[in-house]
């Protein structure tokens, strides 16, 4: 299936001022040369190799439309196979005319992402580059744009295939003594295994700990809005949103259900949800309200705790700090416009520790750059910015990092109960295996197509 030639729009759907209609595949020059001619005369066939000629695209003598055309013969193209690309004028009508042109001289639609797929299965990029691809298309901020331009450069092949290249040597060695006893030595071989055991864990866990913070980085902040009724919580998030996202009134509870936003503050996006306030209440709708907020806090990665300076402190405030004592918290001390009726103080013996807290005024603008020092010094971005390591966003292959952890824990176990070196070999490939999923060394067929069909049309 993988020998015939494929053709899609690989440009978004719209009106624009160009167009492009990709086709890969071994017959795809002789299909361009039925419905294609430069300007002076000659097929797509006599065309040298990534040039762009000016040309028109024809069918029974009718011009459908002037076009330029390259050429990029294999292996030198993006699939590693001949591919030629049609660049038309960008209508909607006049690229799906054109396209079925093309799907009616031979080629078939392409399935979504099956242009990089081939590039895989043709050995072009391995599957983390392949996997960059589609990360980059669908980044959002500059963090994750760049992190998918260093990963398509190899930065993930690089690292893996050197740890992997450091289990197998472990590997064979373990054959080797197995097999030829006389001039291979185990008896000291546990504490040496064991030593480089912890060192390919700790590899790891090192890329492991950079990745989840560049998960943060890449899809945002889960941020939960918390206080009790009236603090201004949905002054905060109107003020952070730019736009009133929210009704605010001056009757307590007005918020009963959650409402969320994406805003970018400074380097950061935030995904806000804007919760009821929290408080006692024998309303069934506010109650609904107070136990959606209490489960969004529970799965929020920061809580933006909402204290209203103009009253004091009361057995909501109390109960919505028990319940994000551990949890990671900016403190928005709201309403220091007005007089204030509450110190920090006394919300930070509450807490039993030192947190973040930001000056702040929904009404004035108060706080919002402090608000911004807070954010990067709690998730410490200018060290992030620093940081050289490795980054792995990608959920599947995140997993399949902690398997191969996993695996190796199961080794250092292994010597700690002094299991024979067979036994410690099965957990060493396991490592081994999990790490080649990640570049796609060791990858199933029904993978490789779930992960392609996640790709935009041609792409």
């Amino acid at each position: 299936m993988y020998n015939d030639t494929i053709a899609a729009i690989a440009t978004g759907i719209t009106n624009a001022g160009i167009g492009i209609i990709r086709i890969s595949g071994d017959n795809a020059i002789s299909v361009i040369d039925k419905i294609y001619v430069s300007c002076k005369g000659k097929k797509a066939s006599e065309l040298e190799s990534h040039h762009l000629y000016l040309g028109n695209i024809f069918c029974d003598d009718e011009v459908y439309d002037e076009v330029l055309l390259s050429v990029m013969k294999a292996p030198h193209s993006y699939t590693g196979e001949d591919t030629v690309e049609i660049n038309c004028h960008g209508g909607i009508y006049i690229c799906k005319k054109i396209l079925k042109l093309v799907l009616d001289n031979g080629a078939r639609l392409s399935e979504p992402g099956e242009f990089t797929k081939r590039a895989f299965l043709n050995g072009r990029m391995d599957l983390s580059r392949a996997e960059a691809v589609m990360d980059l298309i669908n980044a959002e901020n500059e963090f994750a744009a760049k992190n998918s331009i260093s990963q398509l450069k190899g930065s993930v092949y690089k690292e893996i295939v050197e740890l992997r290249e450091k289990v197998l040597h472990e590997l064979a060695f373990i054959e080797a003594a197995l097999d030829d006893p006389e001039h291979y030595d185990l008896s000291e071989y546990s504490s040496v295994l064991s030593d480089k055991t912890g060192s390919f864990i700790k590899n790891i866990n090192d890329i492991l700990n950079a990745s989840e913070r560049g998960s943060i980085m890449k899809n945002g902040i889960r941020t939960a809005i918390l206080g009790k009724p009236n603090a201004g919580k949905s002054s905060v998030l109107n003020m952070l949103s730019g736009y009133d996202r929210a009704i605010v009134t001056d009757i307590a509870g007005t918020t009963r259900d959650i409402i969320e936003e994406s805003v970018r503050v400074g380097d950061f996006q935030l995904n806000l949800t804007d919760t009821a306030g929290i408080r006692d209440t024998e309303d069934v709708v506010e109650k609904i309200g107070v136990d959606k907020a209490i489960e969004k806090a529970m799965d929020a990665d920061l809580i933006l705790f909402v204290a209203d300076s103009s009253v004091g402190l009361d057995e909501n405030d109390k109960q919505i700090i028990k319940l994000i004592r551990n949890c990671k918290t900016i403190i928005l001390f709201n309403k220091t416009d007005l007089v204030s009726e509450c110190e920090i103080d006394e919300i930070m013996k509450l807490f039993g520790k030192k947190v973040p807290y930001v000056e702040f005024s929904t009404k004035s603008g108060k706080g919002l750059a402090d608000f911004v020092d807070k954010l990067s010094e709690s998730f410490n971005l200018q060290a992030f910015k620093l940081n050289e390591d490795l980054v792995i966003t990608n959920i599947r292959q995140q997993d399949e990092l902690k398997k191969s952890a996993e695996s190796l824990q199961f080794v250092l176990d292994g010597i700690d109960n002094n299991m024979p070196e067979d036994v410690l070999a099965v957990d060493l490939m396991d490592a081994y295996k999990h790490l080649g999923y990640i570049i796609g060394d060791e990858v199933e067929d029904d993978l490789v197509n779930k992960i392609f069909s996640e790709f935009c049309m041609g792409k």
